[in-house]
């Protein structure tokens, strides 16, 4: 059993002003694993303080010494790679292959960083002006729990590259993974106050954050809900705020669709992280008339997709984080019938020989109505919405259709789907195949979000634009 007691702060792991003891409990046995002391107001303004110590020689250094600290950064999650990801798979249910994925990309946020630190214009000439990119001072990273270690490197890379310090407030449901994460952080030697961990919870830890004067930047991925408040709070001291927020992503399958291609990449999207992700595609729109067809193939495909151990290679969907998790995607399953949905596939209840977890049964509903509350709200699980649609202009209004617009999935071929992308109100939109690219910029439109994280794209997150004339 973990007992943790301590925050790093100032370069130090030191021991937690707060005493409040988080309960950390396996998503797959339901057994404890242990504990972890959430930070209070003392600890949250320790960590700025130690932040904003650490601001101006780090701000001064010269782009090959940030270079220099990403790259050991890069290099110290390649040394822990093991435990952060069997730490995933332990605290929230990561099947292996996602968690392996994560702490490679993780890996990759630092180099590419003190990559695009190369060339990267932080002064340029603009007429009889000087035109500088600087530092926005200090930042607040606030991650979720669903792959703590890809979200801190990918927030702090950019954050540190463009020579502000940082305070990092991972989700209080991912305790381990940050302890985890922090001990990467130790290993490769920073200077004290440049990356300050803490965990705690929003309600407390994040307001005060959000709202200290010395805090310059918030940087938050979560709920739309939450985002909000976020925004709200950073507003009365005019902060700098990125905010990557829920999404509810379309998957648009063509008429003239590869239909047994395009239902796979539908259900590879959809299960992605066992449907715990903001990018999932939830509501999968294909042509009315070849309804039929799509059921069919839905359940001929979905046994390839193993509801499992997270540990077992084979397992392709985990568990839900938490016991109150996986009773909302209950609530949202019952919600669905209630409102006439049809079920096709799963349904509630646990998955037979994994009854002591968190395991939710993925489910497929038909007869789905684009206003119905699955097709429209974010479940944060594996429940897929099936529309029916007739003609291309009623499935780019269906897909539009809801208060996000984070990411969107075309199957059909290339050029037809370039076409119907381009209509798609969503931050990113992928066609047939699930890629992405960490130098293209990354957020939502909508209730998705305000501003871009990846990338040349997020490191001018961290930046300010001062302008030095001269005759």
């Amino acid at each position: 059993m973990d007992h943790i007691t301590t925050h790093y702060l100032d370069g130090r792991f030191v021991e937690s002003h707060g005493r409040r003891p988080m309960p950390i409990v396996s998503p797959v046995t339901g057994e404890p694993l242990g504990d972890g002391l959430l930070a209070d107001l003392t600890d949250a303004r320790a960590a700025v303080r130690a932040a904003r110590a650490a601001l101006p020689a780090w701000s001064a250094t010269t782009v090959a010494t940030r270079q220099r600290y990403l790259r050991q950064l890069a290099d110290a999650v390649s040394r822990h790679r093991d435990e952060l990801a069997s730490t995933m798979s332990t605290e929230y249910g990561a099947i292996a292959a996602f968690s392996g994925f994560v702490v490679d990309a993780a890996r990759d946020w630092y180099l590419q960083a003190a990559q695009l630190l190369d060339d990267f214009p932080f002064a340029e000439r603009v007429n009889n002006a000087v035109v500088r990119r600087v530092p926005v001072g200090v930042a607040a990273l606030i991650t979720p729990w669903n792959g703590s270690a890809w979200f801190m490197a990918m927030k702090s890379a950019a954050a540190l590259a463009a020579g502000c310090t940082v305070v990092m407030k991972p989700s209080e449901n991912s305790i381990l993974q940050s302890q985890a994460f922090a001990r990467v952080v130790h290993d490769a030697g920073l200077p004290p106050g440049v990356v300050n961990i803490l965990y705690g919870l929003g309600d407390d830890v994040g307001t005060s954050l959000a709202t200290d004067p010395d805090v310059d930047k918030i940087s938050f991925t979560g709920s739309t809900a939450v985002g909000k408040i976020i925004a709200r709070n950073a507003a009365g001291t005019m902060k700098r705020v990125t905010l990557e927020l829920g999404g509810k992503a379309p998957i648009v399958v063509l008429d003239d669709a590869d239909l047994p291609r395009a239902v796979e990449f539908g259900l590879r999207v959809w299960l992605y992280n066992s449907g715990q992700a903001c990018t999932s595609g939830t509501r999968l729109l294909v042509p009315a008339h070849r309804l039929a067809e799509v059921k069919e193939l839905i359940l001929a495909k979905i046994g390839a997709f193993k509801v499992g151990l997270p540990h077992d290679p084979s397992s392709r969907v985990g568990p839900m984080v938490t016991r109150a998790h996986y009773e909302r995607v209950q609530a949202y399953i019952q919600r669905g019938l209630d409102e006439g949905a049809t079920l096709l596939v799963g349904g509630q209840g646990k998955v037979p020989g994994l009854a002591s977890g968190n395991y939710a049964r993925p489910t497929v509903f038909v007869d789905v109505k684009p206003d119905m509350t699955i097709a429209q709200e974010e479940i944060f699980g594996p429940v897929l919405a099936v529309i029916p649609y007739a003609g291309d202009a009623e499935a780019v209004d269906i897909a539009n259709g809801t208060d996000y617009g984070l990411v969107a999935y075309v199957a059909g071929p290339p050029s037809h789907a370039s076409v119907v992308a381009s209509q798609i109100r969503a931050g990113r939109v992928v066609i047939n195949e699930p890629v992405s690219d960490q130098d293209a910029p990354f957020g939502g439109f909508k209730q998705s979000g305000i501003g871009r994280e990846f990338g040349r794209f997020g490191i001018e997150e961290y930046l300010e634009y001062s302008a030095v004339f001269s005759a």
